[in-house]
């Protein structure tokens, strides 16, 4: 029996499998897909399928910071979502994170930074759990710990193109749900949908994990849903 939740890799991407407009934070798919012809009109189609993942949603500080958290002023409409966002920089500020609390059900801070703003607001928001970690991040334990604690069953990841390469490579995430937009992004440094380090050598192919394509599905405005299962055990 599986001691982790069941993780699903969900996100939106360009055909050539770019999840981001360019190689800096000023884009961004969210507020860049709009301004592109054909794109935007099939764009409400991603969030239509999004709104319907699990009700546990993991995503980092950083993402958060680039759509706007730290500097929204108007209050946030509560949805029934958990967040699980890592953050140890940080990218969110206080501000962020209260804007998070107010926002879902109930946030999991996961940092290795003691001085991170989550510990400062918590006592304000009874919905907000650090975790902490004293030096890296262990993906794995974090999981683990996310099922025994605090009862996670399903998990929809959306985190950037470098940690996506650390779930999949670690055989943490057991399907890929993607979602293609009909464009060409292009960009040697634009992120990808799994980033990380490059493998080097012929050992290094045992890292690269084949798929099994669950469904397939032709949307509108020549978007694509495409579902695969990972087969992390062969």
């Amino acid at each position: 029996m599986i001691n982790r939740p069941i993780t699903t890799l969900f996100m939106i991407e360009s055909l050539d499998g770019k999840i981001s407009t360019g190689d800096n934070d000023t884009l961004d798919v969210d507020r860049d897909f709009p301004k592109i012809p054909i794109v935007k009109d099939g764009l409400s189609q991603y969030y239509e399928i999004e709104s319907h993942t699990d009700r546990i949603s993991l995503n980092t500080g950083r993402v958060m910071a680039k759509i706007g958290v730290n500097i929204r002023k108007t209050e946030p409409k509560k949805i029934d979502v958990d967040f699980v966002i890592i953050d140890s920089k940080p990218h969110l500020t206080e501000k962020g994170v209260e804007y998070l609390a107010k926002w879902v059900r109930k946030l999991y801070l996961v940092t290795t930074n003691k001085n991170h703003p989550a510990f400062k607001v918590r006592n304000s928001y009874k919905n907000i759990f650090p975790i902490y970690f004293e030096k890296n991040i262990d993906l794995s334990e974090l999981l683990i710990l996310l099922k025994e604690k605090y009862v996670a069953k399903r998990i929809t990841i959306q985190s950037g193109g470098t940690l996506n390469a650390s779930w999949i490579r670690e055989g943490l995430i057991d399907r890929v749900k993607i979602v293609i937009a009909p464009c060409l992004i292009g960009g040697a440094n634009t992120q990808s949908l799994i980033g990380g380090e490059s493998l080097h050598n012929e050992k290094d192919l045992g890292l690269i994990k084949p798929l099994s394509l669950l469904s397939i599905k032709k949307l509108k405005y020549s978007y694509l849903e495409v579902v695969y299962r990972v087969l992390n055990k062969i």
